[in-house]
């Protein structure tokens, strides 16, 4: 399962530093990238040792293969695309129940978008991307970290939206509605999609609807 995970700027508390070298001045940003023990936005709980063993894990990878690449703003799917790359993380380590960590602003591309908003005070988020399980009880096993962005969040705690696609999932046709989308070269599954997934967003605008009520 894909799990995302935002953290507010309150919560990951990144600091900026600056490092001059002779390839120029370098930013680096350095907070809490995973959070656990705790129930998150997402009612999900990371045991501890999950986010030990997936820091672990992460910092394996860039001992032997070097610094992580993260983007700018949170893509669905796990895969990290090139040209939205922002940032490289060069560490992790425990606190507590917490993994955090420490990156590198690149100075092109999206790098110069993030450089610019931290000398421009605003400030940042982050949301880690990985995939793990989760029990009916909320609690995330065999979690494996892929990457950690950097995003602009709302200012507004109750703003933080929870992907769509997380929701889809955790619906009863999540799954049918996944298997159906796989399914490209038969018309009339793709037929059968179309009409469930409507009916999956009037679902859904009707709840939004009477919630309002």
């Amino acid at each position: 399962m894909i799990l995302t995970e935002f953290i507010n700027p309150t919560q990951a508390a990144l600091t900026a530093e600056t490092e001059t070298g002779n390839d120029g001045k370098k930013l680096w940003l350095k907070g809490v990238f995973v959070q656990g023990d705790v129930e998150n936005a997402n009612l999900r709980i990371y045991p501890r040792e999950e986010i030990a063993t997936a820091v672990t894990s992460i910092m394996k990878r860039i001992q032997e293969h070097g610094p992580v690449a993260g983007e700018l703003d949170h893509p669905e799917g796990l895969m990290i695309s090139g040209q939205n790359v922002s940032h490289a993380i060069h560490e992790m380590w425990m606190d507590g129940a917490n993994g955090l960590g420490k990156l590198l602003i690149i100075n092109e591309g999206k790098g110069k978008i993030v450089r610019s908003m931290v000398e421009a005070g605003i400030q940042l988020g982050v949301s880690s991307r990985g995939s793990g399980s989760v029990d009916g009880k909320g609690r995330v096993s065999e979690f494996d970290i892929v990457t950690v962005d950097i995003v602009m969040t709302p200012s507004a705690p109750q703003a933080y939206p929870k992907p769509m696609f997380e929701t889809l999932l955790a619906d009863r046709l999540g799954e049918e509605l996944k298997y159906l989308a796989e399914i490209r070269n038969d018309p009339t599954a793709q037929k059968y999609f179309r009409k469930t997934f409507h009916d999956y967003l009037l679902s859904i605008r009707d709840e939004v609807i009477w919630r309002k009520r």
